[in-house]
């Protein structure tokens, strides 16, 4: 196989993953991010990269939204909300991280493979990313990607939180010359 074939697999795979995501998933989790005073991203790996993407992303469009661990983190109240991205949902250090918003009165989302993990039975909001977690690909071989450990998920989860960023920007009434005003100027 080719490189330009491997990207038309992927593409492919995409296209299946995508089209099986909720809507009603991301407007749920559109309106839980409206009702935030604060939104705190947090996720492990590649994960959380594709965390701090949508972290920008949301900056533009006037939200305050800070990337837990960062030095200039102020800390999470009850009026707040921890987005978290986590393929299994079982990642130690977001698993602190979501019991503790909660015992603070902070609202927890997750996007995730497996809604039924623990950070997910302690979110108030969950869009499934209905990928193959990499330690089941590792495990199976399961034939859902032709791609490595968790890239299906992690793609997948760009896509979805570049699509609830379009779904934030339609419910606000926000363009994106709006959020150019927000993009950073001492480059």
């Amino acid at each position: 196989m080719s490189g330009t074939h491997y990207a038309t697999e992927i593409l492919k795979e995409l296209e299946r993953l995508l089209t099986r995501i909720s809507n009603t998933e991301l407007e749920t989790m559109a309106e839980l991010v409206l009702r935030s005073e604060k939104v705190f991203i947090a996720g492990a790996g590649r994960s959380g990269l594709m965390g701090k993407a949508f972290a920008m992303r949301l900056m533009h469009t006037g939200r305050q939204v800070y990337v837990a661990g960062e030095t200039v983190t102020p800390g999470i109240g009850p009026t707040d909300l921890l987005l978290l991205c986590s393929g299994s949902g079982e990642t130690g250090s977001l698993t602190v991280m979501a019991r503790k918003a909660v015992r603070i009165g902070a609202r927890v989302g997750l996007i995730t493979i497996k809604p039924e993990s623990t950070i997910g039975q302690l979110a108030e909001a969950i869009v499934q990313v209905p990928a193959s977690a990499k330690e089941d690909t590792a495990a199976s071989g399961a034939a859902i990607t032709i791609q490595p450990m968790g890239s299906l998920f992690e793609q997948g989860l760009l896509l979805c939180l570049d699509a609830l960023v379009l779904t934030l920007m339609d419910m606000e009434g926000i363009t994106g010359a709006d959020m150019f005003g927000r993009h950073a100027n001492l480059e």
